[in-house]
This record gives C-alpha cells, sequence and structure tokens, in this order.
C-alpha cells in the first residue's frame, strides 16, 4: 500500500477541518474516499489521545455548557423506517464545554441526550479544572444531578432556562425552517454562590455555529450527514484539535490553547499530521533475503 506524503496529509486535514464534506476532499487532493476516510480516523483517534492527555489542569473562572444535535445514518424519527440501518442510528449530540475567557473547549462528549452521558461528560469536565468555577447550563434536567455528583458541590452553578415561542417565519418553508422565537429567559441558581450578572451561554451557542460551519456532516438540509457515529465523533474529534490548538481566535488574536496556557505558540496542521504519524506503528522490518532450499528428493 502507498504511503501518504505529509504534504497531502496536510491537505487532506485541512480541507476536512474547513468545512468540506469527504467527497469534496477527495476531488480536491485527488485521493479515494477511502484513503480520506482512514485518515480522518486516524486523524480523530490521535487528536482525541492528545486532547485527553494534555487538556488537564485548566484554570478557568467562568465555563459555559451546552449541547448540540446532529444525527447519524437517520433522524430518530425515520430510523424505524430506515433499510439496514446501523445499531447507532439516529440522533447523536454533542456536549461542550467553553472557558468563556480563553475560548477553549475544555470537555466534549459524543453521545445521547440521556441523565447517563450527561454524567460522563460532567465527570470529564470536573477531571479537567484546577480551579473552582461558575458554570453554566442550559434548562436541561440532566444536568442538575450530573453536576452535583461531579463536583460535589465545589461549583458556582447556574441555569439559564429559556422559554420558545413560535417559529420567526410565517408561512411555507420560511415558518418549517425558521428557528423557535426565544420569548424570556429566566436565571436559576442551582449550587454555591454564582454571580448571576455573568451568568450566560451565548458564548458556547456561539460556538455552535462555529462547530456546523467547521464540519460539513452537521449542516442542516444536506446529505453530508455522518453515516457511522463513530466517524462522527472522530470529526468532533479532529475539530476540537483544530480549533483549540491551530486556529487563531479572531477576538484573542491567538489560539484557545495559548490563551489558556496549555501551549507558547499556534500549531500548523503539520503538527496534526506529526500527531496521526506518531500514534501510528512502525513498519515491519523486513529481515536478509533467503534464498529458498532446493527440493532434490525428485
Amino acid at each position: 500500500m502507498n504511503k501518504l506524503d505529509t504534504k497531502t496529509r496536510a491537505l487532506i486535514l485541512r480541507l476536512l477541518v474547513e468545512g468540506n464534506s469527504i467527497r469534496a476532499t477527495t476531488r480536491i487532493a485527488d485521493v479515494s474516499k477511502n484513503t480520506v476516510t482512514k485518515l480522518l480516523e486516524d486523524a480523530g483517534k490521535a487528536c482525541a489521545a492528545y486532547h485527553d492527555e494534555h487538556v488537564r489542569g485548566v484554570k478557568a473562572s467562568h465555563v459555559q455548557a451546552d449541547e448540540i444535535w446532529s444525527f447519524c445514518y437517520a433522524k430518530q424519527r425515520n430510523v424505524a423506517e430506515a433499510k439496514a440501518a446501523p445499531a447507532d442510528a439516529g440522533d447523536i449530540w454533542t456536549w461542550t464545554a467553553m472557558d468563556r475567557d480563553s475560548k477553549l473547549m475544555i470537555s466534549y462528549t459524543v453521545g445521547d441526550r440521556s441523565a447517563a452521558t450527561a454524567r460522563e461528560f460532567m465527570f470529564d469536565l470536573a477531571d479537567r479544572l484546577a480551579t473552582r468555577i461558575q458554570l453554566t447550563t442550559d434548562g436541561h434536567g440532566a444536568y442538575l444531578k450530573a453536576v452535583a455528583d461531579a463536583f460535589s458541590g465545589d461549583v458556582d452553578y447556574a441555569m439559564l432556562i429559556k422559554h420558545y415561542g413560535d417559529p420567526t417565519g410565517t408561512k411555507g418553508h420560511e415558518r418549517k425552517y425558521s428557528p423557535a422565537e426565544c420569548t424570556g429567559t429566566i436565571k436559576e441558581a442551582i449550587f454555591g454562590k454564582p454571580d448571576m450578572a455573568q451568568v450566560g451561554t451565548s458564548h458556547v451557542e456561539r460556538q455552535n455555529l462555529t462547530m456546523r460551519m467547521g464540519m460539513r456532516r452537521f449542516t442542516r438540509l444536506t446529505n453530508a450527514f455522518s453515516k457511522k457515529a463513530e466517524n462522527h465523533a472522530y470529526a468532533v474529534a479532529l475539530h476540537f484539535m483544530h480549533y483549540n490548538f491551530c486556529r487563531t481566535h479572531k477576538t484573542l488574536r491567538m489560539t484557545p490553547a495559548m490563551a489558556a496556557g496549555l501551549v507558547s505558540s499556534p500549531w500548523e496542521i503539520e503538527d496534526l499530521v506529526a500527531l496521526v504519524e506518531a500514534a501510528q506503528p512502525a513498519p515491519k522490518k523486513r529481515g536478509p533475503y533467503k534464498p529458498r532450499k532446493k527440493d532434490n528428493s525428485n
């Protein structure tokens, strides 16, 4: 099998993190679909492992958490009618926790919207923090016990509960595809002594737009949705690695990882390629040539 050179790997990863689909990437990079998918898998594994090991001891003050919806293979309501749907088909949620000040994506979890996933997500977040934080989430009920168990009360926690009305569109497709109108919000202190003036989720919700623009499989009303939940998770890992370490934030004028003190300089795409190559096993060395013995039995 031919091995991709570093330049081609960097091009493929750059195309993926800039919102190109798998097929568009194959056409631009002039490689096969299997090549792009395999590199996405390798990069996703390497990025997830690096994030898990190095994004720790984060000194944050205000953390905002949210969930963003997508789906794998088919939307949940259509899974029963879908032919040959895999076991993990249906709605899929990405839980995210962002440091409001550095914009660092501290923790993320891909799964369903259940209490079990909320618990896994919050324990992972708590394990990565070095300081007491003020935490804000939306009004999803699964957060209540998850936050209480993960932080054991050592957190200033508040919920921002939003109330929605009818979609902003007035007729036809405008009404169907327009978002519901937020008619009001309630700030509710849950644990500790949160500063209610600082309660908000606007920064992490803005990150949802960055995700939808940066990952083609998150784009609504297209056929670029994920066909495998595993590959969906790999794409998320690659996206957040690029976002944290490579992409300069327009307001901060540095990467979130630099603002959080995790690194001193921005990474390049080639550094992500180096992660992938370092994680791959070294090729087996062939031994010296040994001529076959002649069979003189006949």
